[in-house]
Order: structure tokens, then C-alpha cells, then sequence
């Protein structure tokens, strides 16, 4: 069984037309494709609608707290580096709540997948702004009006040296199928910004709007080209779509950091010293009760 195959019967916890059935399938396809052994794939989450997208695969999964998903997805890979690694949520999950972890993601630049599932509003906890939504956006919540300039994920991550950016588009599942491709085989912290609709909270995002309000970049765009791509995640125009930067030149967390690398295997297969750690334990507890 590969990993586009559900172990068990399951019914999606999601409405009819939302945007996570197409990432669900994105995903799936990605993986398939790549050929990734469903036992070497790991996916992570945090808590909201599109979190539950782990519980839909065949795989390995770690469902954790609010906007906690990324570090345990370097955890993990930085412990066994022959694991494919994704952390996925929505945009509140990471960008609100997880906004923290999302900065420091790309400092320490694992090697991970990060597919973040943008649908401009929270979804789980029934329809108030999250940090994408637009300005002027009402919800229950903001009755008159999201008042505050909407997160721009995109730039965020390239002003913080991301090495591989991009945005997809639910309505269009074969390229978005390559850009996650794209994602997994990058030598580092890959960031996808998927927008999706939100059919239920969100009347203002629609399949419509964003067919009518996206573009992909066009073929004379260089992804090596830092300034390029940060001008046009900021160009005010449409959402422009595709990989706007990938540099995998730099070293992932786990590369550079000794403790993960100098040995060469992963930590479930090196010997361990029990009486050092004994010592260890013993040193720490005397310290504490001093």
C-alpha cells in the first residue's frame, strides 16, 4: 500500500467543498508520485480543521498542541534525517498561534515540509479574522471590520531567509501537486502557502475570487533571485502563485548541528552510554536540590 491509500475507512470532519479535501489529495498525490514509503512519512500538526488532514493518511503522524507543529517536525527529522517530514495546519494554527515556532522554523532551516492551509479565517472555532484576512473583513467577531493589515506569510519568510517560498492554489491540484513535490525534495525549511476556501466562514474568499484574484508567476521569474521574489510578494497586483525562491545550498538544522551529524546514524541506532547518563542524572538531581 503506498501512501495515497487510507489504512481504514474514515469520514472527513470537514464541509462539503471545503479546500482541505483538495489538499488532502495534493498531498496524497505528492507523495505517491515521489515514491515516499508510507513508513518513512511523518506528518505533524497542530489543532483546527485543516490538522485533522494527518488522520486522512496512511502514515506516521504527530497530532499536537496549537501552533506547536514545527518543532516537532524538526524534532523528528533531525533524530532520523531519512524520514520525509511535512507540518501542516491552517493559517491560524501557524501563523497566529504557531507564529513563533514559524519564525524560528526558518532560522534553524530543517528539512521540512511546511504546507500551511490558507483560508483567510478560522474555520474550527467558527469564523472570527485570522491573521491573513483582509482588512475590512466582518466576521461575528469583527463586526465592523478586520481594522489590522493582513500577514503576508510570503514575505515574512523571504525577509527571514527562507530558502524555498511558494504558494499554491486548491483550484489548481496539478500544479499545486508539483510545487509540494517541489517542497519535499528541497534541502531545507520548504514553506507552501496553500490558499483554500473556507465555504462556511468565509463568503468573501471563494473558489471565484481566487481564480480571479491570483496569477501565477510568469517563466522570466528567477527562484535564485532573493530581491526578485521579495518584490513580488509585496507587488499589490494578484497573489501571485509558483516557487518564488529555492536555495538549497545552505546546510538544514540537522546538518549543522553536531549532535545530529558527527555520528552519522540516526539517535534510535547509536549505542548509549547508560553509566554517563547515570552520572548525568545524578549530577542534575544534586543541582537541583542544592
Amino acid at each position: 500500500m503506498n501512501p495515497s491509500e487510507t489504512a481504514v475507512a474514515a469520514e472527513p470532519a470537514w464541509c462539503p467543498g471545503c479546500g482541505n479535501f483538495s489538499i488532502l489529495e495534493i498531498v496524497k498525490r505528492a507523495v505517491a508520485e515521489l515514491g515516499v514509503p508510507r513508513n518513512r512519512l511523518v506528518v505533524t500538526s497542530g489543532i483546527g480543521q485543516a490538522a485533522k488532514t494527518p488522520q486522512y493518511l496512511d502514515s506516521n503522524m504527530f497530532n499536537g498542541l496549537h501552533g506547536r507543529a514545527l518543532p516537532v517536525a524538526t524534532a523528528i527529522k533531525a533524530s532520523d534525517p531519512g524520514l520525509w517530514v511535512i507540518a501542516e495546519g491552517g493559517d491560524g494554527d501557524m501563523y497566529g498561534e504557531g507564529g513563533n515556532h514559524f519564525i524560528h522554523a526558518i532560522r534553524r532551516n530543517p528539512d521540512i515540509a511546511h504546507i500551511v492551509h490558507d483560508n483567510m479565517v478560522y474555520g474550527l472555532t467558527k469564523g472570527q479574522a485570522s491573521p491573513t484576512s483582509g482588512r475590512g473583513f466582518k466576521t461575528p467577531v469583527q463586526v465592523d471590520g478586520v481594522i489590522m493589515e493582513p500577514l503576508n506569510p510570503i514575505a515574512v519568510a523571504l525577509s527571514l531567509g527562507a530558502s524555498f517560498v511558494a504558494r499554491a492554489f486548491t483550484g489548481d491540484i496539478d500544479r499545486s501537486v508539483e510545487i509540494v513535490k517541489l517542497a519535499l525534495t528541497h534541502r531545507g525549511y520548504a514553506l507552501v502557502d496553500m490558499l483554500q476556501p473556507c465555504v462556511t466562514f468565509n463568503g468573501l474568499n471563494t473558489f471565484k475570487w481566487f481564480r480571479e484574484n491570483t496569477r501565477y508567476l510568469d517563466s522570466s521569474h528567477d527562484p535564485g533571485d532573493r530581491k526578485a521574489a521579495f518584490a513580488a510578494a509585496i507587488d499589490e497586483g494578484k497573489l501571485a502563485l509558483g516557487v518564488f525562491y529555492a536555495d538549497s545550498g545552505r546546510p538544514s538544522f540537522h546538518e549543522a548541528c553536531g549532535a545530529y551529524s558527527s555520528d552519522g546514524r540516526p539517535l534510535r541506532e547509536r549505542n548509549r552510554d547508560m553509566k554517563r547518563l547515570a552520572s548525568l542524572a545524578a549530577a542534575v538531581g544534586q543541582g537541583s536540590r542544592a
